[in-house]
């Protein structure tokens, strides 16, 4: 298999754009077509024990909007914290969503943010990205602070099955500067961490230029953003906090390379939420709630391509 960075180029040039479609399943705001399919659980908050019947509407709701985006975009990214809060039958639906991905052509990148040492970093690694993972993922995002050891069996596990990753550097979130901005040894501990990502990446890089290696730089950031961008020039930027987080399009230009690569721009709840959006919601009913995902992927590529970030064939 070639290695995920010249996948993942090859798929944003097919596509003509970076997006990144986030799946995340909130119980509360489903449409209520598919909460109606979890028969008696569907008002109300979500205990425990009604884990299956949301894990069913859950796999049809990804399902669905894997359907709308599969011509639009590369890849999606489900969000592996809304299936496992449903216990053992979430679980299954998340194998469920990522084989319904694959089918529609899809890379997909599994948010799970998992790290650890020794033994259970193997273990980790193994079960999310070896070659007889039960997920079958294209790339897992992982977190860096329990250094370089808790690394080595991702990128090994990542490497030996053209598989990616996505390390935590620069997150959207506004605490995310609490540890990330502090400095060391004269710079902040995110430029240590994005040094040896670029490391990592460099060693990997394929003929697109770019690593099996890559980082996770929020969108709400822009400064930060042009800066790692110049600092790992062979490492994949995801790219969150674009919509509902702040970030714009003028926000994320940065983080591509000359040639409009480089990056893939999350979108998670401004997407596949749209529905539930004034601007969507003024114009589809509740029934047509796949045409606003449609509207609401097309509008993003839009806006996208008017900051001139649009990712041509080879």
């Amino acid at each position: 298999m070639k290695p995920f960075g010249d996948r993942l180029a090859e798929a944003v040039r097919r596509v003509g754009n970076p997006v990144l479609v986030g799946l995340d399943p909130r119980w509360d705001e489903l449409p209520d077509s598919i909460k109606a399919l979890a028969g008696n659980f569907a008002d109300g908050p979500l205990p425990a024990q009604r884990g299956r019947a949301a894990a069913a509407a859950y796999v049809l709701f990804c399902r669905d909007v894997i359907d709308v985006v599969a011509t639009r975009v590369a890849a999606v990214k489900p969000q592996v914290a809304f299936f496992e809060q449903l216990g053992p039958a979430g679980m299954a639906a998340l194998a469920d969503v990522i084989r319904h991905a694959h089918s529609r052509g899809l890379l997909v990148i599994v948010d799970a943010k998992r790290h650890d040492i020794g033994s259970t970093a193997e273990a980790y690694a193994d079960g999310w990205l070896g070659p007889d993972s039960p997920w079958g993922g294209d790339a897992l995002t992982i977190g860096p602070y329990l250094g370089d050891d808790s690394l080595t069996p991702f990128v090994s596990a990542a490497e030996s099955r053209g598989a990616g990753l996505f390390v935590l550097v620069k997150t959207s979130n506004p605490g995310g500067g609490q540890f990330q901005d502090l400095q060391a040894d004269g710079q902040p501990i995110y430029r240590h961490v994005a040094a040896h990502v670029e490391r990592l990446a460099a060693k990997s890089a394929g003929a697109s230029g770019y690593g099996s290696s890559g980082a996770v730089v929020g969108a709400t950031y822009p400064a930060q953003l042009a800066e790692l961008r110049e600092a790992m020039p062979h490492a994949w930027l995801l790219v969150p906090g674009y919509g509902s987080q702040g970030g714009t399009a003028r926000d994320v230009a940065p983080a591509f390379d000359s040639n409009g690569l480089g990056a893939i721009i999350n979108n998670s709840r401004g997407i596949i939420f749209a529905h539930r959006r004034k601007e969507y919601a003024e114009h589809f009913s509740a029934d047509r709630w796949q045409d606003a995902v449609a509207a609401a992927t097309d509008d993003m590529i839009a806006q996208l391509k008017a900051e001139g970030i649009s990712p041509g064939a080879a």
